[in-house]
């Protein structure tokens, strides 16, 4: 038996299965996210409830929706049936997720699911089972055959689960605007939560470690202000306080080799007007962006004034542990 071949054949017939998925996305679909945003908007909650497998891929849709700001919870469809349908409220909107649709645990769950006016989005492969007649929304799911060599075993059909529900979640995510900043509330903690979190106040050079000089210092003193601060760069001040440009150690080599008694001229002369800056408070991610589309070593921290009040410097970045 070839392991390789026949691991790339598992993959291949998934990923058939997925481009059918994709195919048959539609009207269903988009009826699905405004139920969604309609029960989120009334500040009611997603409840999503599946068995075995697909009980699996309900957990995941809960937490990827957790995570992204949309109130969701996993409801076990057994214990729901002794005690646990108390988590729902009227406008909440439950999601069921069956590959056969007639999961038995979930069609006795749907008289009491009516009763208290929820709104049913079904997952299913089969869209004439009971879960698909009696539920507001049917998302199909069906796949022509299994990954398993047996045609047996769930492969195919809980990729195609999964997946949908993925889009489910980015798609509600993007329709709500939710974004970077949102994102962070959700994850103090780990390497994604300090990128996120992490302000370019929160890395920048400032009090003496930044440079500070104005158009009319010369270039001795910049230097010394530069040796002072520990920086390769000095940001030049204009009278009024704001940006006027930037004197980098690479500005003084390049006028040094053309003129060796350039000490008393002024860095206004040598300087780089209109230097790349950055806001004090935009994420530290957007640092990297800059850096590496500009070309450049040092940005230029400004603040709502349009003042300057630090910088950033590529060394600098080496000793953040998002980087």
């Amino acid at each position: 038996m070839n392991y390789t071949e026949k691991a790339r054949l598992v993959i291949e017939l998934e990923i058939e299965e997925l481009g059918r998925l994709g195919e048959r996305i539609g009207e269903s679909f988009g009826r699905a996210i405004e139920t969604l945003m309609d029960c989120l908007t009334a500040k009611r909650k997603i409840v999503v409830c599946g068995v075995g497998k697909s009980g699996n891929i309900g957990r995941k849709l809960v937490a990827t929706l957790n995570s992204t700001g949309a109130t969701s919870v996993n409801l076990n469809a057994q214990d729901a049936l002794h005690g646990d349908l108390g988590v729902l409220d009227e406008g909440d909107v439950v999601v069921l997720l069956s590959y056969s649709g007639e999961t038995q645990e979930l069609l006795e769950l749907l008289p009491h699911l009516r009763r208290i006016d929820a709104r049913l989005i079904a997952i299913t492969g089969n869209t004439e089972s009971a879960l698909a007649k009696n539920s507001d929304v049917v998302l199909d799911v069906r796949v022509e055959r299994e990954a398993c060599p047996l045609n047996l075993a769930p492969t195919s059909s809980t990729t195609a689960m999964l997946v949908l529900c993925d889009a489910l979640a980015m798609v509600l995510l993007e329709a709500r605007g939710f974004d970077t900043d949102d994102f962070a509330k959700f994850h103090p903690s780990g390497s994604l939560g300090r990128a996120l979190l992490t302000k370019v106040s929160d890395v920048m050079r400032h009090g003496d470690a930044l440079a500070l000089v104005t158009p009319k210092t010369t270039i001795h003193e910049a230097l010394q202000k530069m040796t002072k601060a520990r920086s390769g760069a000095a940001v030049v001040v204009q009278s009024d306080g704001k940006l006027a440009g930037v004197f980098t150690h690479g500005d003084f080599v390049r006028a040094f080799q053309k003129d060796a008694n350039i000490a008393d001229r002024p860095v206004v002369d040598y300087m780089t007007a209109k230097p790349i800056s950055i806001s004090a408070d935009k994420l530290a991610t957007e640092v990297l962006a800059l850096l590496e589309h500009h070309r450049v070593d040092d940005l230029v921290v400004l603040n709502d004034q349009g003042e300057p009040v630090g910088m950033v410097d590529t060394q600098d970045l080496t000793r953040v542990k998002w980087v």
